[in-house]
């Protein structure tokens, strides 16, 4: 069905002939789809991304706006604005059925530059054929909306008609055929009081040639700034001459990074379903084992999961876990103060759009064989919908892991073992944003548990240096040399996640059990033990954690639900490596912007209002909105609707290793059930073999060694 997402194929089969009446059940289903699909489009469900049809509609709405009378006009967020969490908890879990529910109102949130000033739009699309701006206002604080595509583009072909730039290029030897530029923010030091700021970016230039690789080779020394209202360039610096990193050795494409792998390669292998897919999509809706949710798309954010709830078959009744989540930011500062490196401070979902560089999955790499691929739509910087292939995979994963398990060998007379192999369910998104590459995987447990992994890849950002052995470095030179005269440059990456949690209601409360020792009393040769202290956070500063401060078990509880053994039901959150937290002092520029990332949890009250951790306007941004700000308002959280944010943070240290392309490293984190259910949930699960075939990851050859 044709809505912000596509469902689509990795491929198409070929056509066969089928008798009519072995036709006939695809034909009813086939009509059956079409109908439903039909009632859907009538009426999206509330938290459904906005179609291209609705996108078109906030078009023409805005632009015959006399509100914003100046031009030319641009689009630079358009995202949907969704109902009052009241209303679309009694839409999702009301009592009526789907055909009486009453439709809410589809409104979008548009964020517009038009004559030097930023405004805030909201559009009511429920008809599109008739739609109409509800509200109007001028962003009069401190920093910008994000970056459009065709802005940046338009700002990297200004320099080779520089003639400043024309000579420095030159200077170093190099044919402008083969440079490529891109844009970097500014970020914020101080200076302009807010209203007062120019928006500008850095443009900084590096050389292909024979490689693919072009962010190996920078022009290092050369900054050009650009204003990007006047799309002119205002400022230009040549500091320093140094050579240009050498294009051999730093292609990373198949056949051009040098001679084939002469170790023994791993066996090819595939994932067999003899049955089909075990999940199932319809519209933006995944249903599979225990769990339904919902998954939506947002241009800043990417992958957005809604009403998630697991069947709980002991209770006969599904339960809410999570009511909307995604990433709400990704800061990677760079750790050189030199003058083309301090500002490289980048906010990349604020200031790029994680779903804005969410390019096409290429099937049987990036996703297995057996993934489903979901598109989705943007609105352009014409504010003209626009089409994002494969962007979303869903497969489930074999991975040979064991769900749970156990041998009993007490019995003399026999050996008693019970296994459950585990299998799982991966929604997964890939953000290229320029030479980084971000894959962000949702992974759902039939134990109730969701995984976030964030792993990192791509390329390191490099800068260039006289240096071509490490035995001439005697000073700190801010990075590893990986390469002659390329230094890989020290960063961070934090990537914060918003989690609205209903743990089986909308009421939660934040719990931190403390692991504390103590010295045994009980009169036994024991010298010392731990236990629990319990500790239920009252405000937002009561939840504020470092998770490498003290051992402790973090939980968000439902205080209103407990168990038939009396206990709370909840669901713990589990660290799962890349634990760092930033290091930079606080008065630093950088740190100001992104001071949520001193701790990796925080809890908030919900407001949806509150979802950019930097704030809604991340470029420029001074600190003064966003996570840190609001959390110091130490607002209420016992017992309350609360939000949970998570971040996971790396400090890369990058190696030769890293070089030219980095092997993918993972770090993340799990939401894993703490008395949520009565006993293991996969008590009763089949074993393998009772009537359903051996999950196979595949392993096929043509003979039975």
């Amino acid at each position: 069905m044709l809505l912000s997402f596509i469902q689509t194929s990795a491929r198409a089969e070929p056509a066969a002939r089928t008798p009519l009446h072995a036709m006939l059940p695809l034909l009813l289903a086939a009509v059956s789809i079409l109908t439903a699909a039909a009632a859907s489009a009538h009426h999206p469900h509330p938290l459904d991304p906005l179609s291209p049809a609705e996108l078109t509609a906030v078009r023409a709405a805005v632009l015959a706006s006399p509100l914003v009378p100046a031009r030319p006009l641009t689009f630079h967020y358009v995202g949907l604005d969704e109902p009052d969490k009241a209303d679309v908890l009694s839409y999702a879990y009301g009592n009526s059925t789907s055909s009486s529910r009453s439709a809410l109102p589809r409104r979008a949130f548009v964020v517009a530059r038009a004559g030097g000033q930023s405004h805030e739009l909201r559009v009511d699309v429920t008809d599109a054929a008739a739609p109409s701006v509800l509200a109007h206002a001028v962003h009069r604080g401190a920093g910008f909306p994000t970056l459009t595509l065709d802005e940046q583009f338009a700002a990297v072909a200004l320099p080779p008609a520089h003639p400043p730039f024309v000579e420095s290029v030159r200077r170093r030897g190099v044919d402008m055929a083969d440079v490529l530029c891109a844009v970097f923010p500014v970020g914020w030091f101080g200076g302009d009081l807010p209203g007062e700021e120019r928006r500008v970016v850095k443009l900084l230039c590096f050389v292909a040639g024979a490689t693919a690789n072009f962010y190996a080779r920078p022009l290092e020394g050369v900054t050009l700034v650009v204003d990007l209202d006047r799309m002119a360039i205002v400022g230009y610096r040549d500091r320093v001459l140094l050579p240009v990193p050498k294009a051999e050795g730093t292609d990373y494409r198949a056949g051009k990074a040098g001679p084939p792998y002469a170790g023994r390669a791993p066996a090819p292998g595939t994932v067999v379903q003899p049955e089909g897919r075990g999940f199932d999509i319809d519209g933006h809706f995944v249903r599979w084992a225990n769990w339904e949710f919902h998954v939506g798309f947002d241009v800043r954010a990417g992958t957005v999961i809604s009403l998630a709830s697991i069947h709980d078959a002991d209770a006969g009744a599904r339960r809410r876990v999570l009511y909307r989540g995604f990433v709400s930011e990704v800061f990677v500062p760079y750790m050189d103060p030199v003058e083309e490196w301090y500002y490289r401070t980048f906010l990349d979902a604020g200031e790029y759009g994680l779903g804005l560089w969410a390019f096409p999955l290429q099937p049987g790499a990036d996703c297995p064989a057996n993934a489903a691929y979901l598109d989705g739509y943007y609105a352009g910087q014409d504010g003209k919908p626009v089409e994002n292939k494969n962007m979303i995979c869903v497969f489930e994963r074999y991975a040979g892991d064991v769900a749970w398990r156990h041998t009993e060998a007490g019995f003399p007379d026999r050996l008693i073992t019970e296994v459950r192999p585990d299998v799982s369910l991966v929604v997964r998104m890939v953000v290229s944003c320029g030479n980084y590459d971000y894959i962000l995987d949702w992974e759902f447990k039939t134990s109730g548990s969701i995984k976030f992994t964030v792993s990192l890849t791509g390329l390191l950002e490099v800068k260039g240096t006289a240096y071509t052995h490490a035995d001439q470095i005697t000073e700190d030179a801010h990075g590893t040399l990986v390469a002659e005269n390329t230094l890989a440059v020290y960063h961070d990456h934090y990537v914060t996640y918003h989690l609205d949690l209903d743990v089986d209601g909308t009421n939660n409360s934040f719990v931190k059990n403390t692991i504390a020792t103590k010295r045994n009393e009980a009169g036994t040769p024991r010298r010392s033990y731990w236990t629990v202290l319990r500790e239920v956070a009252e405000t937002e500063a009561d939840a504020q954690v470092d998770v490498n401060a003290a051992p402790a078990d973090l939980l968000v509880v439902n205080p209103n639900k407990r168990t038939r053994m009396g206990n709370e039901v909840g669901y713990r959150v589990v660290p799962g490596g890349a634990t760092a937290a930033s290091v930079l002092d606080d008065d630093d520029y950088p740190q100001r912007r992104a001071s949520y990332c001193k701790k990796q949890v925080r809890v908030t009250p919900y407001s949806k209002a509150e979802k950019w951790a930097p704030g809604l306007y991340a470029d420029q941004s001074t600190g003064d909105d966003g996570l840190a700000a609001w959390s110091e308002r130490d607002r209420g959280i016992r017992n309350e609707d609360i939000v949970l944010w998570y971040t996971v943070g790396i400090h890369h240290i990058p190696y030769q290793d890293d070089f030219p392309v980095m092997p993918t490293v993972s770090g993340g984190f799990e939401l894993r059930p703490a008395n949520f259910f009565e006993r293991n949930p996969l008590l009763t699960t089949r074993p393998p073999g009772l009537d359903q075939p051996p999950l196979v990851n595949c392993s096929c050859t043509g003979d039975s060694r």
